[in-house]
């Protein structure tokens, strides 16, 4: 039998995806009132936060929904990747549940999403009470630094006190109450002008993720867990993830930024001048009238670096001291493969999970796997362990769990073979 590979989520005997629900959102109230509860973080600190209404005053919550999700082919595509699936069978798609974790802490008002053209139509679709103008669409992708480069500029514009959170539609998380709590701390360390990430404990080695070291505490009594950020490591061999682990000091880096809308400006005005100017120079017109603004963004979006916002900016803030990390104990996933999505669905013991109709597969002495029967056709599996099966109506994957990272050379080996329009 194939052994499964180590697939980077928290590991326990049932999935703690499976449990999550939706937390229910706090009716607005005169007066929030605040009281100290043990915090659900790393230190185990007190911590507060209102119990009547979890809205935090001038936060903006920016959602980057970009990305094929190559590694979920053929299941994800192009023009309909990931976020825009139902990846965990309770009927929201990863970006909805993004939207409705989140909801509580900014209001529709003050919750946006950045996304391309491709994806607008259906995101407005899946996401009714997402306000028109809350909506930013790049026209193209250029990484996250654009993305949330963009958001931060034009809410800058919106409101030069806006402090923003940028969180990826495409990840899941449980344990809601210890996330919402963990972002309100780091909403408190970023007043105090600081890039603020939150660290996830990490469950086991993973070679999948990038780290964060934890350096000296902050002392900040509004934020008692939050510590400064000695480095950042990009993702590590098996071995060196290991030795990470073993030392206590470091955490996984899940791309979750808070911070100051113009300190993140000022900070892309020092490291990355030439992405600042012309976000700047769109942000100046994106609230005029429509012409305007694309005239504005031909000109500008094509010439910006396509560059993550750990390397922009993170890497060099942090040698600095100027970058913040909340360590949180949360579950947390990327669904980066179909491994790591084997391990948040149900299943029968020794079976293989499946995302769709359970009475659409036959097995027989089979453990293990993932089965996605979306093409409507019976699939029988005899004596196979392991295997990742995708059906879809255009398209049959099938791998082991084993290779499921590498899924996205066949991506590659599609397109260039001509089969562009299955992508």
């Amino acid at each position: 039998m194939t052994p499964a590979p180590p697939s980077p989520q928290l590991r326990a005997k049932l999935s703690p995806f499976l449990g999550h629900s939706i937390p229910a959102i706090a009716t607005s109230s005169p007066e929030t009132v605040y009281n100290y509860r043990p915090s659900p973080l790393g230190d185990h600190a007190l911590t507060a936060f209102p119990f009547v209404s979890r809205d935090i005053p001038g936060f903006y919550v920016v959602i980057p929904a970009g990305g094929a999700g190559t590694r979920l082919w053929p299941l994800s595509r192009e023009d309909h990747p990931k976020f825009l699936l139902d990846l965990t069978l309770k009927g929201r798609s990863l970006i909805q549940a993004t939207w409705d974790r989140l909801l509580p802490l900014s209001s529709s008002t003050r919750t946006t999403v950045v996304a391309g053209p491709a994806h607008v139509k259906t995101i407005r679709e899946q996401l009714p009470e997402l306000r028109g103008e809350n909506l930013f669409c790049e026209p193209g992708p250029k990484d996250s630094m654009a993305a949330i480069g963009l958001a931060a500029a034009i809410l800058a514009q919106r409101d030069p006190d806006a402090i923003i959170g940028s969180f990826a539609a495409d990840h899941m998380i449980s344990g809601d109450d210890a996330f919402l709590s963990a972002v309100a701390e780091a909403v408190e360390v970023a007043r105090k002008d600081y890039l603020v990430t939150i660290g996830i404990a990490p469950s086991h080695p993973s070679t999948g993720f990038g780290y964060v070291r934890l350096g000296e505490k902050l002392g900040m009594k509004e934020a008692p867990n939050a510590r400064l950020v000695s480095s950042f490591k990009e993702k590590p061999d098996a071995r060196t993830a290991a030795q990470y682990i073993s030392t206590g000091n470091y955490r996984w880096n899940a791309g979750m930024f808070v911070t100051k809308a113009t300190f993140l400006l000022d900070l892309l005005k020092e490291y990355k001048p030439d992405i600042h100017e012309g976000l700047t120079k769109i942000a100046d017109v994106w609230d005029q009238d429509e012409a305007t603004r694309q005239r504005v963004l031909a000109e500008v979006w094509h010439e910006l670096e396509k560059i993550p916002i750990d390397n922009a900016v993170a890497e060099p803030a942090a040698a600095e001291g100027r970058v913040a990390v909340v360590p949180a104990t949360f579950g947390w996933d990327d669904v980066g493969d179909f491994s790591s999505l084997a391990d948040l669905l149900p299943a029968e013991a020794n079976q293989p999970r499946i995302l769709g109709d359970s009475n659409l597969v036959l097995t027989e002495q089979v453990a293990g796997g993932i089965v996605v029967p979306g093409s409507g056709r019976l699939i029988t599996c005899l004596g196979v362990d392991d295997l990742v099966i995708v059906d879809m109506p255009d398209t049959l994957l099938v791998t082991t769990r084993a290779r499921s990272q590498e899924v996205k050379r066949l991506v590659k080996k599609t397109r260039d073979a001509g089969w562009k329009h299955l992508l």
